[in-house]
């Protein structure tokens, strides 16, 4: 059975997060503070993170870094705060999904299935040959995940990776925020394009020798992003 720790300091919501979840087939571990929910996504293993960001003693930053720094655990980040600035830290940090309050226990389920199928077919890719795509410096070792600019080693986490790989795959092609988000997100009616825009971002700054002036992925204004070759 799959598991689940939710980080969330209001009891009722917690809970009730935990109901729909045990209803859907999966084992839930709740924490009802930062430092219990830290511990314990550092120490256990998970297949999922559902991480409140307002917690008390330390909050869902802070714990999404300190997994990220350690743990590819896919980690859906909940906040009853709608500014753009939170989505775009928690996402910077490597969250892999961003949900807003109030929301419906089904949509929350729904996000976890679709993350929780991506995750485990990307597991499923260890067993493969190593496959590569080199352009211009930029090395992508699609099997075990890692990617090289001129030879440096840079870290991406899964949603990154996943982008830039599917990017890099098809060169010369543009894409739109919308096309994007369906194809590495998994979802169609469910979540935020700005979603795109964040991890775009992220990843320039990771393999582009100048992010402002980008040699890989460019953006052709008013259509989306284009793989240059």
């Amino acid at each position: 059975m799959k598991k689940i720790l939710i980080v969330e300091d209001e009891v009722s919501i917690a809970e009730l997060e935990r109901d729909y979840l045990e209803i859907s087939g999966y084992e839930v571990e709740l924490c009802h503070n930062g430092e219990d929910g830290k511990k314990a996504a550092i120490e256990n293993n998970y297949d999922l993170i559902i991480l409140d960001i307002m917690l008390p003693k330390v909050d869902g930053f802070e714990i999404c870094k300190a997994v990220r720094e350690v743990k590819d655990t896919p980690v859906i980040m909940v906040s009853a705060k709608k500014d753009d600035i939170d989505k775009i830290r928690g996402l910077g940090l490597g969250a892999d999904d961003y949900i807003t309050k109030p929301f419906s226990p089904s949509e929350l389920v729904a996000r976890v299935k679709a993350h929780m199928s991506r995750y485990e077919r990307l597991l499923g890719s260890a067993n493969q040959d190593n496959e590569f795509i080199e352009i211009r410096g930029l090395k992508i070792d699609k099997t075990s995940r890692k990617v090289w600019v001129n030879g440096e080693e840079k870290s991406l986490t899964a949603r990154e990776f996943d982008l830039l790989t599917f990017l890099a795959s098809n060169p010369n092609h543009v894409f739109s925020k919308e096309d994007l988000f369906r194809e590495i997100w998994d979802m169609e009616s469910v979540g935020d394009i700005a979603t795109v825009t964040v991890h775009i971002k992220k990843i320039r700054e990771k393999i582009e020798y100048n992010s402002a002036k980008p040699q890989y992925i460019e953006t052709i204004w008013g259509v989306g992003y284009r793989f240059r070759v």
